[in-house]
């Protein structure tokens, strides 16, 4: 099989920006598919694993074979098995949750990702790093009333908090130390690894029989693979290299406005002011977190050697 990758197109940053909104977009429309697939009494696991499915059977030639490629490629399938493994709690979380309250717990996972980027790749915590994600900690923290929460809701909540700490760790592995494989190799990669640890779960749960039963179901299925996994995958490997971590992780915040008007049109859930507030806080968050290049440490280290 040759070495495939999708196009490199020249990405400036404000480009790879908007790329990685547009995926964010996609991935916002999750919830309608959730609960269409759970009013068919389809179970949280089936349902993860239905969403990754469709992408690994149109990827899986792409899967990297050479022996310099296994490392980063297995790294990627484990980042993708925990992720995967973390959407259980969020998908379950979505049924009994508000979109908006599901959503800002999930889109805490910026703060993950600077966290995992100062670990792993060394980045420095700038105070543009802190502001991003103390804003959209921010907009959680507005949003998760706790006297506004039923006990079921609340608990919902807080077994979806492991997604977006699994989020974070996927971003930066995606932006940072999968370097080595083309962007259609970062994809199936990670997406291979979200099948292997989800298809045991979705098996017991649903007594074996994993198939959807139904056309409709299969059209469900089949959607939600491509617009909510297999093009915002693609379209997150392809530009999250060129604008780091961080950046990635604040302007794919801009799903949580996405998920309040899918919320307000769709389910008729309440989009007041509050809710408002919330999104434009997000929105600043992609505006404030640093690009490549921004990080002062290596700034300063820079000039000393110039």
């Amino acid at each position: 099989m040759p070495n495939v990758s999708l196009p490199r197109p020249s990405f400036n940053p404000l480009t790879a920006t908007l790329t990685i909104i547009a995926a964010a977009l996609c991935f916002g429309l999750v919830p309608v598919f959730v609960r269409e697939l759970q009013s068919l009494g389809t179970g949280p696991a089936t349902i993860a694993l239905y969403r990754y499915g469709v992408s690994v059977l149109i990827l899986l030639p792409f899967l990297p074979r050479a022996r310099h490629k296994l490392g980063p490629a297995l790294l990627l399938a484990g980042a993708g098995a925990v992720f995967a493994l973390s959407m259980i709690g969020y998908v379950e979380a979505l049924s009994v949750a508000p979109l908006a309250a599901a959503g800002v717990v999930y889109m805490s996972y910026p703060a993950f990702a600077a966290f995992f980027a100062w670990i792993l790749l060394k980045q420095s915590l700038s105070w543009r790093t802190f502001a991003a994600a103390g804003l959209v900690i921010g907009a959680a923290g507005l949003l998760l009333d706790p006297s506004t929460l039923s006990p079921d809701v609340f608990s919902a909540l807080v077994w979806a908090i492991p997604t977006p700490v699994a989020f974070g760790f996927l971003i930066v592995v995606l932006s940072g130390l999968a370097r080595d494989l083309t962007s259609l190799e970062r994809a199936v990669s990670t997406l291979i690894g979200s099948i292997v640890g989800l298809l045991p779960l979705a098996l017991h749960e649903s007594g074996g029989a994993v198939l959807p039963a139904t056309p409709n179901e299969w059209w469900l299925v089949l959607l939600m693979g491509l617009v909510t996994a297999l093009i915002p995958q693609l379209m997150y490997t392809v530009a999250c290299q060129k604008i780091g971590a961080m950046r990635t992780a604040a302007a794919g915040s801009f799903e949580l406005p996405t998920m309040f008007i899918v919320g307000w049109f769709v389910f008729g859930e309440n989009f007041g002011t509050l809710e408002l507030v919330c999104a434009l806080l997000v929105l600043s968050a992609i505006l404030v977190a640093p690009a490549p290049g921004e990080d002062p440490a290596k700034a300063r280290q820079a000039v000393q050697a110039g």
